[in-house]
């Protein structure tokens, strides 16, 4: 015997354990307000006895799915961002072509005096002049259709090591990675983040070590888990979009993209697949190229007050 179908209390009678159990297993929790993300904390009394346990109320999200085709270039989009730098875009372009003669390339520009940059399969999308790192990021990611993304910096080369179908045996290896980085020459560049909690008011800190990673994940030697890495990753689409890159941060600040994306991003690094930098490129604007990427103190000030009202951290900490 039931009592107290469709209420907030449901008794249920037998002289039978073996009904009482049959019964008990076909009971359904069904929440009466809408929400897309709650709980609730079902309690079972038998007796002396009293249990309680949580029910996580969720509204289940669309699958994205992409069709992998066959191919790489059917998985995989190459994105950059430049800026005043079209010698260096130049070079990697025909790096790309010499081992990707048809992957796509999506360029972001926000150079003062924008030039045509054209060739088969390329997107070349022009910005306002001067908007930063991030927004450009941030237009290119969004023009992607394949579900992984290749990003690279547009002063590096493509040379016979940089094998991205590499990165994507691991990332379809390891479907919950989100983020996969190679060397950029010879060196590997990663770090660990850790987040102190601290009193609501006051803030909490987060603490940067550089060259520190957690552990070798099981089945890929070569690859280890860690927070962030360098500019030289491969990336699932839908998983970057979800966190984004924070426009308001204009020159290059590389950890801040991996500091939106703790507890949401699950990020490696592996040392099997290398991409270089150039070394012989000139540019003619250097100088001006330098004066807007490298921050000066007036961008680290602003940096350190977005990240205390944005984040409500009180320190940041770099070892």
């Amino acid at each position: 015997m039931t009592e107290g179908d469709e209420e907030s209390e449901l008794s249920i009678e037998s002289y039978s354990l073996l009904m009482l159990n049959y019964m008990l297993a076909r009971v359904k929790f069904t929440s009466k307000h809408y929400h897309i993300n709650t709980g609730d904390i079902a309690v079972l009394k038998f007796e002396d006895h009293e249990v309680r346990f949580p029910i996580a109320i969720k509204q289940p999200q669309l699958p994205i799915l992409y069709d992998m085709g066959k191919d790489i270039n059917s998985q995989v989009t190459i994105i950059t961002k430049t800026f005043l730098r079209y010698n260096y875009l130049d070079v990697l372009i025909k790096s790309i072509r010499k081992f990707y003669s048809s992957i796509k390339i999506i360029i972001a520009d926000d150079s003062s005096k924008p030039q045509s940059v054209s060739g088969e399969n390329i997107q070349h999308y022009i910005m306002p002049p001067g908007q930063g790192w991030f927004a450009g990021r941030n237009l290119a990611v969004s023009q992607v259709t394949t579900k992984y993304f290749l990003w690279v910096d547009d002063d590096f080369v493509f040379t016979k090591n940089t094998k991205i179908e590499q990165l994507v045996k691991v990332m379809e290896g390891i479907p919950e990675l989100d983020v996969a980085s190679g060397s950029v020459t010879t060196e590997q560049v990663f770090f660990t983040l850790h987040y102190h909690e601290g009193q609501e008011m006051d803030g909490g800190c987060l603490s940067r070590t550089s060259k520190s990673r957690f552990h070798v994940i099981p089945g890929w030697p070569r690859c280890s888990l860690t927070s962030g890495v360098v500019n030289f990753f491969l990336a699932r689409t839908d998983a970057v979009r979800r966190v984004g890159f924070d426009p308001k941060l204009q020159k290059d600040d590389a950890s801040e993209f991996f500091m939106d994306g703790l507890g949401s991003l699950l990020v490696a690094t592996c040392n099997h697949v290398t991409i270089d930098l150039q070394t012989n490129t000139t540019n003619k604007d250097e100088a001006l190229y330098k004066r807007y990427r490298n921050p000066g103190k007036g961008d680290v000030r602003f940096k350190e007050k977005l990240h205390f009202f944005k984040n409500n951290l009180k320190c940041v900490r770099f070892g």
